[in-house]
């Protein structure tokens, strides 16, 4: 007899024959329609795509497709998406809504398209255009709304990593690459120094090096500038190498997958910086390269918290067709896993980009970031510190970190953490500190007490 709470067990087999085989599905229709798109136009992209990116495509005629259908053509009455209305607008509560003032319901309550708002989209593009005259007029796709850029690198592992593909990431990267590609998708992550030996500037002889271990073959590279946890820009003429060195391994014959990672786009505050995105010159570089431009409001307008991002793609020979096939299998890949971005917070971000103060304001938040990031110049380098650390280039961002000297990174963090100051601790050695979150007056005690740490690790 069978106790409440326990688990009924199917019955004993009987038969002989195994057990039927349900067969893989088959390729979706639309999906077959984009890889063809992507084959025709593009044969590279479509190459480079997982096969977990050949299956996926957006539902044209699914539920969203088909509510945004009728939001158009249904003049009578639109029953079709999984909202309560009341007068034509969304229902909502007045103890929720005292909290968006100026928002109009439908702005905040409504679901948003897998892509993204259309006007969001259209600004954003504006906004890359202007800020990256190395595009030119070459086309690239209209950029897709995530949910920030841990998302949208999310998905460009879906699109373009099966388990085993290789990945080529300076040493000084936020973890979460590792946690998304590394253990998420079983990518290999192998790193190149971001610096050379003493600290002078982009290692571009062992990325060179590097790049030609992987001659013919596929491969992801991922770039972020400034640099998160370094804070380093490259200077033009290093970006140019940069931009050089990848052109050099797609006319040798290796695939490449760029990500541009922008987080921080806008935050530069030495002249020296390359001040456009890398994305402008590689979106038409070689056909052998697909751009992947991730960036976002998040940092660009202090909105951590509204979680809105964006993916762009461009490659030389890209069309009309072969970008909509990949803002497709985008969009089916947020369908599959969030449905859409928050409606409010994409709204919010367009009002944002609309409203004629909106490059002033970013300046002065910007302007605060450079006069931190010029105090903790002058007192990182102190003399009196020189032998508790030797210190990464940095010239942008929000971070700037130390390779601490006779210690492990942990054990000064835990002697900082004992002296009311948190930092991070990266690698063997490397010590993250964000004066982005550190008001001036306070750097110079920060570093004071960073210092009096290492020495307390080491015995010192």
């Amino acid at each position: 007899m069978q106790g409440k709470g326990s688990i009924r067990l199917p019955a004993e087999r009987t038969s002989d024959h195994a057990p039927t085989m349900i067969p893989a599905p088959a390729l979706n229709p639309l999906a077959q329609a984009a890889n063809q798109a992507l084959a025709a136009d593009c044969p590279v992209v479509f190459d480079l795509l997982s096969e977990r990116g050949k299956r996926f495509f957006f539902p044209a005629k699914g539920i969203l497709a088909q509510g945004a259908e009728a939001k158009t053509k249904a003049t009578i009455a639109n029953a079709t998406i999984g909202i309560a209305t009341s007068g034509g607008v969304p229902m909502h509560l007045g103890a929720v809504h005292q909290h968006f003032a100026g928002l109009d319901p439908r702005e905040i309550y409504d679901y948003a398209p897998s892509y993204g708002k259309p006007e969001l989209r259209q600004a954003w593009a504006k906004k890359q255009r202007e800020e990256t005259p190395g595009l030119g007029n070459h086309p690239i796709s209209t950029p897709v709304v995530t949910n920030a850029l841990t998302h949208g690198l999310s998905v460009v592992g879906d699109l373009f990593l099966n388990p085993g593909d290789d990945v080529l990431i300076h040493d000084l990267h936020w973890e979460n690459y590792d946690l998304g590609w590394g253990t998420r998708l079983e990518a290999k992550l192998h790193t190149v120094p971001l610096f050379d030996r003493n600290l002078t500037g982009i290692a571009m002889q062992a990325f060179i090096e590097a790049l030609g271990r992987f001659k013919g073959k596929k491969l992801l590279v991922a770039l972020n500038f400034p640099n998160n946890p370094s804070g380093y820009t490259p200077t033009k003429a290093e970006a140019g190498a940069i931009v050089n060195a990848l052109i050099a391994a797609a006319e040798a014959g290796t695939k490449l997958v760029v990500t541009v990672d922008d987080a921080y786009y806008g935050m530069f505050f030495d002249e020296a910086c390359e001040k456009e995105s890398l994305f402008g010159r590689l979106a038409h570089a070689h056909n052998n390269i697909l751009a992947v431009k991730i960036d976002g409001a998040t940092k660009e307008e202090f909105v951590w918290g509204l979680r809105v991002g964006f993916l762009t793609y461009g490659v030389k020979n890209g069309t009309p067709a072969a970008y909509k096939a990949l803002e497709d299998k985008t969009a089916g890949f947020i369908r599959s896993t969030i449905s859409n971005v928050t409606q409010p917070g994409q709204s919010i971000v367009l009002k944002a980009l609309q409203n004629p103060q909106f490059r002033a304001q970013q300046a002065e938040k910007v302007a605060i970031l450079k006069a931190r990031a010029a105090v903790t110049a002058v007192e990182v380098r102190k003399p009196e510190y020189a032998d508790a650390w030797d210190i990464y280039p940095f010239n942008s961002g929000y971070f700037m970190c130390v390779r601490v000297k006779g210690t492990t990174a942990e054990a000064a963090r835990q002697k900082l953490l004992e002296r009311g100051v948190g930092a991070i601790a990266l690698g063997e050695t490397e010590l993250r500190i964000a004066f982005s979150c550190v008001e001036e007056a306070q750097l110079p005690a920060v570093f004071a007490h960073a210092a009096a740490a290492v020495r307390a690790a080491r015995g010192g």
